[in-house]
C-alpha cells in the first residue's frame, strides 16, 4: 500500500493505434467547434473549461478551477498542478487509516466531507450530460422526466429523514427545553422579549428582526439556542433522558446509537426508517426496480416477488373470511395498483424537491467551503427586511381584509385566473422555473450532492482525487462519544449527564449475560438452515453453469462472471486503476490524463506504473470529453441479489455503463470500486449533468 502523497504516472495501457484515434479526435474537434463536448487538447485541469470561450461550465466548475485562500492536501500544489508534473497524479491515501489522511479540503473536516460523499454515492445513479446552461448555475440537478423506482424513493425518502425530520427533531426539542423552564434565564429572556413586543404591538417586526439576526451572525444562534445532543433531550419534559440506544454514541442522531464514522448512525436510522413504512416502502426497501437491472436475468426471472408478500396475505385473509370473490373476479385490482404506481413518480419529486430545498438553505445559512459564506445569507436576510418593514406599517385589519380578499378571488375568479396562467404560458413558457426558490433567492446555492461533486472537482483539478470514506467491518464502539458538560446548558448535573450518556451496568450485564448464554436450536431454525444451505449449494451451481455459458458465447453469462468476488481477493486499487471485467474478461480499467486526449481505457493485463513504457494495448479507450452518459448497473436483478445475498453472504460487485457522444456503449461488469471510478469520471470533465 502506498503512502498517502504516493505519485502514479497514469500513463495507463493506451494501444498503439491511439495516437491515429489522436488525430481523428483533433479533426473531429476543428469540425464540431460548435457542439457542448468538445475535446480538449491540454492537461486534466483543462478539463474542467469549456473550451468554445474559455470559461467554466458552472460556478461549480469555476469554483473548482478557483485558487482558495484555505487549501486541504487536494488543493496543494496548486501552480505545479497547472503547469510543471501535470501528468502525475497524487495519492492522497486511499485506503490508509483516515488518521493518516491530512485534511483535504480547506475548511471542511474530512468526517463531513466522507460524510458527503458517502450519501452522493446512494444518491447518484445515472447522470447525462447536456448542452444547456443550468438556470440555478449549477449542474446536477434531477430532470423532470426522472422515472420513478421504488430503489429511488428509498433514497428520496432517506434523504428527507436525515434532514428535514432530523431537523424538526432538533427544533421540537429546542421549543420542549424553552417551555420547560428548565433553563429559567434563557426562557426568561425569551418570555420578557415576547411579552413586551406583544404590549407594544410589535411582534411581528420582533420576531422577523431575530431571524435576521440569526441569519446574518451566525455567533447569535448557539446564543439564543445552545445546541445539545438529540437523543440526549426529552421532547416531552425539556430535560435529560438516556438515549434510546442505551449509550450516547453520536449527537446528531435520534437514537443516540453507537457509529464508526461521522453520520453514520442517522444514515441506519434513515434506512430503519425507510423499512418500516407500508407496501411501498417494503418495494422501496428491497430495491424493487433497483437502477441498471439487467434486461434478461434468468435467476431474477425465477425467484418469487417478495413485494407480494403484502397483497397476497391481504386477498388470503378477505377469501378465507368469504367476503368477496377471489382475486381472478376483482376488475378493480389492476387498475388501482397502475394508478398507485404511476402517480409514485410526483411523489418520489415532491419528497426529493422538499430535501433539496432543506439542503440548500442549510448550504446557505452555514456554507461549505469553497462556495462563499457571507453572499447567501445576506441575500435571505434582504428578503426578510421588507416583511419587517409591511409588518410595522400592516394593521390586523388590513391582514383580514387581504385575506379575505384572497379568499374571494381564489374561490370566484376561476376564470380571471386561468386566462392570466394561459397568457403567461403563451408568452413566457418556463415562468414556473424562473420563479422556483432555487433559481431565485437561493440560486447558486448548492444542494450536497453539488457541494459534492464540486469537491470532487477541486481534486481532479489539482490532480488529487478524494479519497473514497473509510469502511470498517469493526462493530461501532460501545462506549459513549466525547462530550464536554460544561458547555451543556441543560438543567442537570454532571453526575446525571453521566448517568445519562453511559450504558447502565445492570442492563449491560443483562445483555452480556443474554449473549453469552448458548442458543437453543428450534426445528425452524433448523428447517431454515437447511434450505439456505440448498439454495447456496443451487446458487453455486448457477454460476458454474454460467461459466460454461459464457465460454459459449452467452453475454448474459459474462455479464456474471466476477460478480461475487472472494474474500481472499484484493480490494484495494485506485485512484487510476480499478479492477473490472469486460465481456467476461478480467482486467483493469485505467483513468489516463497523459497527453492530448485524456481517457478511460480497458486492458486485461496489469499496468505497472514503475514503468514508462506501455504494456499491453487497451481493448477500448474513450477520451473523457466524449463520455455522454454514465449509469450504474446491478451485477444481478434485485430479487437475485436478495437470494444471494441470504445464502452466500457475499456482496454483488455491481458494474457501470459508459456511453459517448456517437451512441457507443461499454458495459463494466464486477467493479468493486464502481462507486470511486463514477466519481472520478462524473467529476473530470467539463460536462453539465442532469441526474436521471
Amino acid at each position: 500500500m502506498p503512502m498517502p502523497g504516493y505519485v502514479f504516472k497514469d500513463g495507463g495501457p493506451i494501444p498503439d493505434s491511439e495516437l491515429k484515434e489522436r488525430e481523428q479526435f483533433q479533426q473531429l474537434n476543428e469540425s464540431n467547434s460548435s457542439t457542448a463536448f468538445d475535446t480538449p487538447t491540454t492537461s486534466t485541469t483543462s478539463l474542467l473549461t469549456d473550451i468554445n470561450n474559455n470559461a467554466p461550465p458552472t460556478e461549480s466548475h469555476a469554483l473548482a478551477n478557483a485558487d482558495h485562500e484555505v487549501r486541504g492536501a487536494s488543493q496543494q500544489n496548486y501552480a505545479v498542478a497547472k503547469g510543471e508534473g501535470e501528468d502525475e497524479v497524487r495519492n492522497l491515501g486511499w485506503f490508509e487509516h483516515p488518521n493518516n489522511i491530512a485534511p483535504l479540503v480547506g475548511g471542511l473536516p474530512n468526517e463531513e466531507l466522507w460524510t458527503l460523499i458517502r450519501r452522493f454515492n446512494k444518491q447518484m445513479y445515472h447522470v447525462k450530460a447536456t448542452a444547456k446552461q443550468p438556470l440555478g448555475g449549477l449542474d446536477l440537478y434531477t430532470v423532470d422526466e426522472d422515472e420513478f423506482s421504488p430503489d429511488k424513493l428509498r433514497s428520496n425518502v432517506e434523504r428527507l429523514y436525515m434532514t428535514v425530520i432530523i431537523g424538526l427533531m432538533g427544533l421540537g426539542k429546542h421549543v420542549a427545553r424553552l417551555r420547560s423552564w428548565r433553563e429559567p434565564r434563557r426562557t426568561g429572556a425569551f418570555c420578557a422579549v415576547y411579552a413586551l413586543a406583544w404590549i407594544l404591538d410589535f411582534l411581528l417586526p420582533t420576531i422577523f428582526t431575530t431571524l435576521i439576526a440569526l441569519v446574518i451572525y451566525p455567533p447569535s444562534r448557539p446564543i439564543l439556542f445552545p445546541p445539545a445532543p438529540l437523543a440526549l433531550v426529552n421532547s416531552k419534559t425539556g430535560g435529560v433522558q438516556s438515549p434510546q440506544a442505551g449509550v450516547l454514541g453520536s449527537h446528531d442522531s435520534a437514537t443516540g446509537a453507537p457509529e464508526t464514522h461521522q453520520g453514520m448512525a442517522v444514515e441506519q436510522e434513515a434506512h430503519n426508517f425507510v423499512s418500516g413504512i407500508g407496501s411501498i416502502a417494503l418495494s422501496s426497501a428491497a430495491g424493487k426496480h433497483e437502477q441498471g437491472d439487467p434486461e434478461s436475468d434468468p435467476l431474477d426471472k425465477s425467484v418469487p416477488d417478495p413485494t407480494r408478500l403484502a397483497t397476497a396475505g391481504a386477498e388470503a385473509k378477505v377469501s378465507a373470511a368469504g367476503a368477496t370473490p377471489g382475486v381472478h373476479h376483482d376488475k378493480t385490482k389492476q387498475p388501482m395498483e397502475e394508478a398507485m404506481w404511476s402517480n409514485m413518480r410526483p411523489i418520489m419529486h415532491v419528497v426529493g424537491d422538499i430535501a433539496d430545498g432543506w439542503e440548500r438553505f442549510a448550504n446557505a445559512l452555514s456554507p461549505t467551503p469553497p462556495f462563499p459564506a457571507e453572499a447567501p445569507r445576506l441575500r435571505l436576510a434582504g428578503c426578510l427586511v421588507p416583511l419587517v418593514a409591511i409588518s410595522i406599517l400592516t394593521t390586523s385589519e388590513m391582514v383580514v381584509k387581504g385575506t379575505s380578499f384572497a379568499i374571494g378571488l381564489g374561490f370566484f375568479g376561476d376564470p380571471i385566473i386561468w386566462r392570466a396562467l394561459d397568457l403567461l404560458n403563451t408568452n413566457f413558457p418556463h415562468w414556473q422555473k424562473l420563479l422556483e426558490i432555487r433559481n431565485t433567492i437561493l440560486k447558486g446555492i448548492p444542494t450536497n450532492a453539488q457541494l459534492t461533486i464540486t469537491l470532487l472537482r477541486i481534486g481532479e483539478a489539482n490532480k488529487a482525487p478524494l479519497p473514497p470514506p473509510p469502511s470498517s467491518d469493526q462493530p461501532p464502539p460501545s462506549h459513549p462519544k466525547s462530550l464536554n458538560g460544561d458547555d451543556l446548558t441543560l438543567d442537570a448535573t454532571d453526575s446525571e449527564i453521566h448517568e445519562a450518556i453511559h450504558e447502565d451496568p445492570n442492563e449491560k450485564l443483562v445483555s452480556d449475560a443474554a449473549a453469552a448464554e448458548k442458543p437453543k436450536h428450534r426445528h425452524g431454525e433448523h428447517i431454515l438452515g437447511f434450505f439456505k444451505g440448498t439454495t447456496k449449494t443451487g446458487v453455486e451451481a448457477k454460476f458454474g453453469v454460467d461459466k460454461v455459458k459464457a465460454k459459449v458465447g452467452s453475454s448474459t453469462a459474462k455479464n456474471h462472471l466476477g460478480i461475487l468476488p472472494k474474500a481472499s481477493e484484493q480490494i484495494a486499487s485506485g485512484p487510476v486503476d480499478f479492477k473490472a471485467r469486460y465481456h467476461g474478461h478480467k482486467g483493469w480499467i485505467y483513468i489516463s490524463t497523459i497527453g492530448a486526449v485524456p481517457s478511460v481505457s480497458f486492458s486485461r493485463r496489469a499496468y505497472d506504473s514503475s514503468v514508462d513504457e506501455e504494456i499491453s494495448d487497451a481493448v477500448f479507450s474513450v477520451p473523457i470529453q466524449d463520455i455522454k452518459e454514465l449509469k450504474k448497473v446491478g451485477g444481478l436483478g434485485w430479487k437475485s441479489k436478495l437470494v444471494v445475498g441470504w445464502a452466500t453472504g457475499k456482496t454483488v460487485a455491481d458494474g457501470l455503463e459508459i456511453t459517448d457522444k456517437s451512441g457507443n456503449v461499454w458495459r463494466l461488469t464486477a467493479i468493486r470500486l464502481r462507486e470511486e471510478l463514477f466519481n472520478r469520471l462524473v467529476a473530470m470533465g467539463s460536462q453539465k449533468w442532469e441526474s436521471w
